[in-house]
């Protein structure tokens, strides 16, 4: 628990009567980030005004300030929290001034509609006491770290959701997830990060609130304290990107590279790619209201676009953002990207051949961009309980990978929280995770019974149509013109035919080969007169990962179990007995 988040979120009891708990943080959130930017401003305070003063034009004051201060925001106003209380009767105007005043990349108060609120608290006459609560906390960094910072973000936000019985998990995804997907995204590009003076892209299209991009960071500084990673995101959520954007800004990163909007209709970033990119999007959320702008993108940005391997069913836009991530990842002859992604299950099958998330999948695996799959402990996150997998993509695998995906169950590497937090009682340790990292390390030497190696074509496969003729009263088969049987539609039905049956290794090139052996063995002599409709053969793809980790328990012995039912039927007639007393 975030000590400092704890005793913010106290300061809300301040707010009980005009306010209602689910609208705490409408005023709780906004101040925490006026406060924190405010302790960073104020050594170099004065210092700006005189540069106000001396440069009217706001992008030569920026050059200015940046280079006396080496911050790329500042606030021009003569009011901080220093002195806002000083003039009782002119406090919300002059708080107002003070929000005005920040520099132009600081917009992160009109997403919290800040203004409205310091007019409904001065109405409610608790202002003052607001102001005067937030100034008695010391939220400079030399005395909050950033990490604390997020920690107490993270709290807070928390907090709020509960209140407002909102999904924690729409708005911030758990550390410990972060942590493993952090270490996955680096773990083969280890080696390249602790270059002298290396920079680095790293891109979240669902930004939230900025806490993957920020453990990112803190991953590979503390590798690397040389190393510069230039963060770049997108949230839609109005208070989210606030607090992404603020908690960027307090650490001197160029905030502009946080984009407001909605990724999937309008990429504020459509021009770049990334060495490094990683998401958390939101499961199963509908994307209907989207499908129009979504379609005509396809249709119109040809068989580059991001969506052109295919659409997944309107009900659930993970695999959209999936698509939009493996087009982000930096050229392979610019040096190549790597991208993150965590999901639930369903991209893994959902689908049959053909249909949209098929082609994804298949589009994904023929170009060899899926590196390792991996399947993470059930109640990991605040608002689900479902199991979830990160996807980790690289379109420069290392020669030994090509080819190939690794699957990790990493379910049952997992340790109990000793207090829950919503759907969340369990977490990733420091030895949790280390012992995930070094199954992937570990590759093709990995323990079996957590990491399976396989080849890309092993999860291709036909589905093909098998027909049966269609009989008359005399019971033999109808033909048509061509004297051919006509099928019935009835008994029609369809099979699924591995593009490695039987030992194959041909995959869909040897398509009539493999489809024809598994059809005279496993159809042909349970339904003789069957035959194959070849012009509706068509490719899927799956991967059915729990399949590959399936282990058989056999049923009980026979007597153990009658042993035990003639104990529970004792019972019963010993209680049937009491009642009839």
């Amino acid at each position: 628990m975030s000590t400092l988040g704890s005793f913010i979120w106290s300061i809300a009891d301040q707010l009980r009567g005009p306010y209602r708990p689910n609208q705490y943080g409408n005023v709780i959130l906004p101040f925490t980030i006026l406060r924190r930017l405010d302790c960073i401003l104020e050594p170099d305070r004065e210092t700006v005004q005189d540069l106000a003063a001396a440069y009217e034009n706001p992008n030569r004051l920026r050059i200015e300030v940046k280079k006396v201060t080496g911050r790329p925001f500042y606030n021009t106003s003569k009011y901080s929290f220093a002195n806002l209380l000083q003039d009782a009767d002119g406090l919300e105007d002059n708080l107002v001034d003070y929000v005005d005043r920040f520099s132009a990349d600081v917009d992160v108060f009109e997403y919290f509609d800040f203004k409205k609120e310091i007019l409904a608290l001065e109405k409610a006459g608790l202002l003052r006491e607001i102001v005067k609560s937030f100034g008695a906390v010391d939220l400079h960094p030399d005395v909050v770290s950033n990490a604390d910072m997020g920690d107490a973000f993270e709290y807070i936000i928390r907090k709020f959701n509960e209140a407002a019985n909102e999904t924690s998990g729409d708005h911030y995804t758990p550390r410990d997830a972060i942590r493993l997907l952090v270490d996955l995204l680096f773990a083969e590009k280890d080696a390249d990060l602790t270059e002298a003076g290396i920079v680095r892209t790293l891109y979240d299209p669902t930004a939230g609130t900025g806490g993957m991009l920020a453990l990112a960071e803190e991953h590979l500084l503390a590798q690397n304290p040389d190393a510069r990673l230039r963060l770049f995101g997108q949230e839609y959520n109005p208070q989210s990107y606030a607090i992404c954007k603020s908690d960027l800004l307090a650490k001197g990163h160029d905030a502009s590279n946080i984009a407001f909007g909605n990724t999937l209709t309008d990429d504020a970033f459509k021009s770049r790619k990334f060495d490094f990119c990683m998401s958390n999007p939101p499961y199963g959320v509908d994307w209907k209201q989207y499908a129009k702008a979504v379609t005509k993108e396809r249709d119109e940005a040809g068989p580059y676009g991001r969506f052109a391997p295919g659409l997944p069913a309107t009900s659930d836009g993970q695999m959209l953002f999936l698509l939009h991530l493996a087009h982000k990842m930096r050229a392979p002859e610019d040096g190549g990207g790597r991208a993150g992604i965590v999901m639930n299950g369903s991209p893994l099958f959902n689908g049959a051949a053909e249909s949209g998330p098929s082609n994804i999948r298949k589009w994904l695996l023929e170009n060899d961009l899926v590196e390792a799959i991996v399947a993470l402990p059930t109640n990991m996150f605040f608002n689900t309980g479902i199991a979830t997998y990160i996807w980790i993509l690289d379109n420069t695998k290392h020669p030994d990978r090509k080819g190939l995906v690794q699957l990790i169950d990493g379910s049952s590497f997992w340790t109990k929280m000793r207090k829950n937090l919503g759907n969340k009682n369990r977490e990733l340790s420091d030895v949790d995770r280390a012992e995930i990292i070094k199954q992937y390390a570990d590759f093709i030497d990995a323990d079996p019974d957590f990491s399976k190696v396989l080849r890309n074509d092993e999860f291709g496969y036909w589905t093909i149509t098998v027909e049966r003729p269609l009989l008359d009263e005399d019971g033999k088969p109808v033909v048509n013109r061509k004297g051919k049987p006509k099928p019935d539609s009835k008994k029609r039905d369809t099979e699924n035919v591995p593009f490695t049956y039987g030992g194959s290794i041909a995959g869909p090139a040897g398509r009539a080969e493999v489809i024809q052996a598994y059809f005279d063995t496993e159809v042909k002599p349970h339904v003789p007169d069957a035959w194959i409709d070849w012009a509706k053969v068509k490719i899927g793809y799956e991967i059915p990962f729990t399949r590959h980790f399936y282990k058989y328990i056999p049923p009980r012995p026979l007597a153990e179990i009658d042993a035990d039912l003639e104990k529970q039927v004792a019972k019963i007639l010993k209680l049937l007995r009491e009642v009839e007393k």
